[in-house]
C-alpha cells in the first residue's frame, strides 16, 4: 500500500474512534500521523518526519513494534486515551488495519505502579448526582435511590459495587478508591456538584460513555453473562443504580478490547456502613496516603508500610483508606499482628519466604488478556511456590495457633500445587521473551514437539560435523561451515586450497583470503532445519497459547493465592513496625470510650523526640476544648488521636503505652483550608462548608476533630459560630469531639455544658523547669524570663495565647515584636493605644490619635495616655482583640462591675451587664444585645461631639 493510502487509512480510522490518539501498525513500526504525530512528539520527545498524501504533507512519528508498550504507557498515564490499530493480511496477501483496542487510564495493563488502577462508574437515580440527597446545606434533597458506584481494577480483576446515600458519600468512596478513570452515567451532568468536586479533588480522568450501557436491562444482562444469572440476587443487588454502574463498567472494559473480562470472576458488594466514614477532607487532613504537598513521604501509609511485595503494599493502603467497623474482623487481624509481633524469628522467616513474590492478581489479568509471555508464566510458577513455603514457616512456630494458618489455608492449595507443577514441567528455565520463536518448553512436555526437537538436533549435528567430514573425505584443510543471513549455510575454504574442492561444490562468494561454497545436500539440510524451526515455532506458540489459556481458566485460584499472600505481607508489615517502634495492642470496645495512655503521633515520632500525651473521653467527657499557643502541639495532639483511632480500626497496634478504643463510625476533621479563589470559594467559605458537612454527617459514634472554627471572619462572627457549633455538637450530635480554639471565651462553656471539658497545652513561663523537647521564646511580658512550649496536654484552660512569641519564632523583625508587646500590655490593662505615625513631614512624632477601647476606634485629639478614655472595649471586630488571648476586657462577664465615673448612659449599660444571666442567654441573643449597647454608645458619642 502506498504512503498516501496509509495516511488516508489512518485518518479514516481516527475519525471512527473517540480516542485522543491513534497509533497504526505499518510493518515493523507503529506510526502516528498528522496532529497525533505532533502531540506524541511533544509528549514523548519523538522525531517528526513528513509523509505526503494527495499533494499534502503530513507529520509522521513512529516507534518499533516491540517498543510500543513504554510509549503507550507514558501517553495513557498522562491521561490520553490511545487507540491501537494492528495490521492484518487478507487471503489475497493485501494488508489492512483495524482498531483492536483502546487503551485508557483504567484499562492499561502494562504498569509498574503497585497501586490499584480502578475504573469507576457513577450513576444517580431520581435526579442528578449533585442534587441527590445532598451536599450538606448546599444540596437539595430529592427523591433518590442513592448513587450507584462500581469499581473495577482491570489489572487485578477486582470488582466492587455499592450504593452511596448522597454525593458526599459518593465522593468519599471515590477518594478512597482513587480511580484513574471515571465513567459518569447519563444522569450525572457535567455541571453537577459531584462532577465538579470529582475533577477538583481527584486525579481521575473523566470519560464519557454511551448512555445505552447504563440502561438497567442491558446492565443486568451484562452482569448475568459475566457472573451468572443468580449472582445479583445472591449478593442482594436488584434494579438499583449499582447494577447500572457495574454493567457500564463491564461494557466499557469489553469495548476497549483490554481482554481482561475473564479475570473478573467475583462481583463483590460492600456497604458504606461496613467501613469507617472518612470523607475526602479528612483523608487529606490526616495525610493518610498523600501529604498536603502532594508527596508520599511523610504519610501514614509511607510510615507503616514495610511490605516486601507490591500486592501487600496495595492491600495495606486499602486498609488505611477503608478502615473497618467489624470488631470480629479487627480482632482477627489484631490476633495475627500480635502473634507476628511476638515471634520475631518466625515473622522474619515468613517475610523472607514472601520476599521476591510477584503480583499474582495482575499476572492472572495478563493471562486472561492474552498478553502474558513465558516469563510471566514462570513468575506465576515461582509465586505459587511461595504459598507452601509461607505455610511451612507458620507451622511448627508460635504462629501456628494464630489466625494466620487460616489465611494461608483459604486458597485451594491443591489446585495451586497442580498448576505450579504443570508450569514447572512445561516451561524452559530461560525461555525467550518472544513466544513465536521456539525454545519455550522443556523436553518431555509434548511428543510432537520432542520429535521436532530430535529432527532439529539431528540436522544441526549433521551441519556441525560437516567440516570435519569434508576435510577427511576430500583431504582439504582450512575448511569451516557457518551461517549468516545473506548466504545461509556455507562451506568456507582457504584460497590456497580452493582449487582442490570437489566438483559438486558450487561457489557463491569470493573473499580476500577464502571462498564460500554450497552443496545440494547442505542446501537441503538447511531447508530442512528452516522447516523444522518454522514448525517448531508454530507448534510451541500453539502449545503456549493453550498453556496460557489453562492458566487463565484458573485466574480465580491465582487471585485467591495472591490475596492470601498479600494479607500475610500486610499483617507482617504492621507487626514489624509495631515491634520496632514499641506500639501496643489496643483494646477494642463498643462502649464509645477513648482512653489513650501516653499516646504518640505515628508519623511525627519518626523524626523528633516526641512528648507523649494522654486522652480520656467517655460518656461524661465527650467534648474537649483544647487551648494553648500556636506551635505548641494542639494540632499534632488532635491528629494523633484520630490516627491512633484509625490504626486500631485497620487492625494495627498503636503508638501508646496502652489504649482502649471505642469503635467509631466515622472520623471528621476541619483543620484549616487554603483559599480556592479559582472556584470562587474563600478560606472562610471552605471552612464553613467543611463545618456544615461535619454537622450534617457526624453521629454520636463519630470522632470529630476541629482545629479552629470561625477564624476566617470578624471576631464576633467567629465566636458566635464557634459557640453555636459547640452547643450543637454537644447537645444534638453528641459526637466525641476535640476542638482546638483561640477563642478563650469558649472555655467558659465547660462550666455550663456537662460533657465539655477544658484541656490545654502547657507552657513554662519561667516558673517551672522547661522540658528538654520544648521550644523557648520571649516571656509573656517584658521580663527577661524565657517561655517554653512543653508539648504536654493538661487539664483546664490556658491563660494566654503567646502569639507575640510565635511571631518572634517566625522571624518577625524585632521592632514589630517589641511594639506588639507594648500594644498587648495596654490591651490587657484596658488602656488606650496611641497610633504611631510618620507625621506630616515624615518625622518621628506620633500622630494625635488614640485607640478608644470603649468606642472600638481611633479618635483624633490632643490627648495624652492619661486623658485617653478607657473602658470595656465593646466592639473589637476589626482589631481581633477579643479572643486573641482571652484577657481583653471585651469578654462579657457576669461578675461584679468595676467602679467607674462614666456618664449615666454608660452606667445604665453597666447595670444591664451586671444583671445579664449568661446561663439563660443564647450566643445569638448575646451578640444582639452587645450590638444594641454599641449603637447606644455611638449615639452618645455623636451627642458629645
Amino acid at each position: 500500500m502506498t504512503s498516501q493510502g496509509i495516511v488516508e487509512q489512518f485518518l479514516s480510522l481516527k475519525s471512527e474512534t473517540d480516542a485522543d490518539v491513534l497509533t497504526m501498525q505499518c510493518g515493523d513500526f507503529y506510526e502516528f500521523f498528522a496532529d497525533d504525530a505532533e502531540l506524541v512528539a511533544d509528549e514523548l520527545d519523538l522525531k517528526v518526519s513528513q509523509k505526503s498524501s494527495h499533494g499534502s504533507s503530513y507529520p509522521m512519528a513512529g516507534v518499533p513494534v516491540d517498543d510500543l508498550t513504554p510509549y503507550l504507557k507514558a501517553l495513557v498515564e498522562r491521561g490520553y486515551r490511545v487507540a491501537v490499530a494492528d495490521q492484518f493480511e487478507d487471503e489475497s496477501g493485501d494488508h489492512y488495519r483495524e482498531v483492536t483496542r483502546v487503551v485508557t487510564p483504567g484499562t492499561l495493563l502494562e504498569t509498574d505502579d503497585a497501586d490499584a488502577r480502578y475504573i469507576a462508574a457513577v450513576v444517580s437515580d431520581g435526579g442528578s448526582a449533585g442534587d441527590a440527597a445532598g451536599l450538606g446545606a448546599s444540596g437539595a434533597a430529592g427523591e433518590s435511590d442513592g448513587i450507584g458506584l462500581a469499581f473495577a481494577d482491570a489489572t487485578t480483576g477486582q470488582f466492587l459495587v455499592t450504593v452511596a446515600d448522597d454525593a458526599d458519600d459518593a465522593l468519599s468512596e471515590l477518594y478512597r478508591f482513587s480511580p484513574v478513570e471515571v465513567l459518569p452515567g447519563p444522569d450525572v451532568r457535567a455541571d453537577d456538584e459531584l462532577t465538579r468536586r470529582l475533577r477538583e479533588e481527584t486525579d481521575a480522568s473523566v470519560s464519557l460513555f454511551e448512555a445505552d450501557a447504563f440502561a438497567p436491562g442491558r446492565a443486568k444482562h451484562a452482569l448475568d453473562e459475566q457472573f451468572g444469572s443468580e449472582t445479583l440476587s445472591s449478593v442482594g443487588l436488584d434494579d438499583d443504580p449499582a447494577v447500572r454502574a457495574a454493567g457500564a463498567v463491564l461494557r466499557y472494559v469489553e469495548e476497549t478490547g483490554a481482554g481482561v473480562l475473564p479475570s473478573m470472576t467475583r462481583l463483590q458488594t460492600f456497604e458504606t456502613s461496613e467501613h469507617l466514614e472518612l470523607d475526602a477532607t479528612t483523608q487529606r487532613n490526616l495525610e493518610l496516603t498523600e501529604t498536603m504537598q502532594g508527596g508520599r513521604e511523610g504519610t501514614l501509609v509511607d510510615t507503616i508500610d514495610h511490605t516486601v511485595t507490591s500486592p501487600g503494599g496495595r492491600l495495606l493502603r486499602e486498609w488505611v483508606t477503608r478502615p473497618r467497623r467489624d470488631r470480629g474482623e479487627l480482632d482477627r487481624r489484631l490476633d495475627c499482628v500480635d502473634a507476628l509481633a511476638s515471634a520475631a524469628l518466625a515473622r522474619e522467616r515468613v517475610r523472607d519466604a514472601l520476599d521476591g513474590g510477584y503480583d499474582l492478581e495482575r499476572l492472572a489479568a495478563r493471562a486472561t488478556s492474552g498478553s502474558a509471555d513465558a516469563t510471566d508464566l514462570l513468575a506465576v510458577r515461582d509465586t505459587l511456590a511461595i504459598l507452601p513455603a509461607v505455610a511451612d514457616a507458620i507451622e511448627g512456630s508460635p504462629l501456628a495457633d494464630s489466625p494466620l494458618s487460616a489465611v494461608v489455608d483459604r486458597p485451594d492449595r491443591d489446585a495451586a500445587r497442580e498448576l505450579r507443577e504443570e508450569l514447572d514441567s512445561a516451561l524452559a528455565d530461560e525461555p525467550p521473551k518472544t513466544v513465536t520463536q521456539g525454545g519455550l518448553f522443556r523436553r518431555g512436555y509434548d511428543d510432537e514437539l520432542d520429535d521436532l526437537l530430535d529432527r532439529h538436533a539431528e540436522a544441526s549435528e549433521w551441519i556441525d560435523t560437516l567440516a570435519e567430514r569434508e576435510k577427511r573425505r576430500h583431504g582439504l584443510s582450512h575448511v569451516t561451515v557457518d551461517r549468516n543471513k545473506t548466504d545461509g549455510h556455507y562451506i568456507q575454504v582457504g584460497k590456497s586450497v580452493a582449487g582442490e574442492v570437489p566438483e559438486h561444490y558450487s561457489e557463491i562468494k569470493t573473499l580476500k583470503n577464502s571462498k564460500r561454497f554450497v552443496t545440494d545436500e547442505l542446501a537441503e539440510r538447511e531447508r530442512e532445519i528452516l522447516r523444522i524451526e518454522e514448525s517448531r515455532g508454530e507448534l510451541e506458540y500453539e502449545l503456549f497459547c493453550d498453556l496460557r489459556e489453562r492458566v487463565a481458566e484458573r485466574a480465580a485460584v491465582l487471585q485467591d493465592v495472591g490475596r492470601a499472600l498479600a494479607e500475610v505481607d500486610a499483617l507482617a508489615s504492621l507487626a514489624a513496625h509495631a515491634a520496632a517502634n514499641d506500639w501496643v495492642r489496643p483494646e477494642l470496645t463498643e462502649a464509645g470510650a477513648l482512653d489513650i495512655d501516653a499516646g504518640r503521633h505515628p508519623v511525627v515520632e519518626q523524626t523528633t523526640d516526641f512528648v507523649p500525651n494522654d486522652l480520656r473521653m467517655n460518656r461524661d467527657r465527650e467534648f474537649l476544648l483544647v487551648t494553648g499557643p500556636n506551635m505548641s502541639g494542639k494540632s499534632t495532639y488532635m491528629r494523633q488521636v484520630a490516627l491512633v483511632t484509625l490504626l486500631a480500626q485497620i487492625g494495627s497496634f498503636v503508638p501508646a503505652r496502652a489504649a482502649t478504643i471505642g469503635i467509631v463510625d466515622g472520623i471528621y476533621t476541619r483543620v484549616g483550608a487554603l483559599d480556592e479563589l479559582a472556584q470562587g470559594r474563600s478560606t472562610f467559605m471552605v471552612e464553613m462548608q467543611e463545618l456544615s458537612n461535619i454537622l450534617h454527617s457526624a453521629t454520636e459514634d463519630s470522632l470529630v476533630i476541629l482545629d479552629e472554627v470561625g477564624r476566617g471572619t470578624a471576631t464576633y462572627d467567629g465566636i458566635s459560630i464557634a459557640w453555636a457549633a459547640t452547643e450543637y455538637l454537644h447537645n444534638e450530635v453528641r459526637a466525641k469531639t476535640l476542638f482546638a480554639t483561640h477563642y478563650h471565651e469558649l472555655t467558659s462553656l465547660a462550666e455550663h455544658l456537662e460533657r465539655v471539658v477544658n484541656v490545654h497545652v502547657a507552657v513554662d513561663d519561667g516558673q517551672t523547669q522547661p522540658s528538654a523537647s520544648g521550644t523557648s521564646s520571649r516571656p509573656a511580658d517584658d521580663s527577661d524570663e524565657s517561655v517554653t512550649f512543653l508539648r504536654t496536654v493538661e487539664e483546664g484552660p490556658t491563660d494566654r495565647s503567646y502569639g507575640v512569641h510565635v511571631a518572634e519564632l517566625a522571624g518577625v523583625p524585632d521592632p514589630v515584636v517589641t511594639r506588639a508587646d507594648e500594644v498587648l500590655a495596654r490591651l490587657r490593662a484596658d488602656e488606650a493605644i496611641e497610633a504611631r505615625g510618620s507625621g506630616a513631614r515624615g518625622g518621628d512624632e506620633p500622630t494625635q490619635a488614640v485607640f478608644d477601647l470603649s468606642a472600638g476606634e481611633f479618635v483624633d485629639g490632643e490627648r495624652t495616655d492619661g486623658d485617653a478614655p478607657g473602658g470595656t472595649g465593646a466592639n473589637r471586630e476589626d482589631t481581633g482583640a477579643v479572643g486573641s488571648d482571652g484577657e481583653g476586657a471585651g469578654a462579657v462577664s457576669n461578675g461584679t462591675p468595676r467602679e467607674t465615673t462614666h456618664p449615666p448612659e454608660l452606667e445604665a449599660i453597666a447595670a444591664e451587664i451586671d444583671e445579664l444571666d449568661l446561663n439563660e442567654t443564647s450566643p445569638i441573643e448575646l451578640m444582639a444585645t452587645v450590638q444594641e449597647w454599641q449603637e447606644q454608645l455611638d449615639e452618645q458619642s455623636k451627642r458629645d461631639e
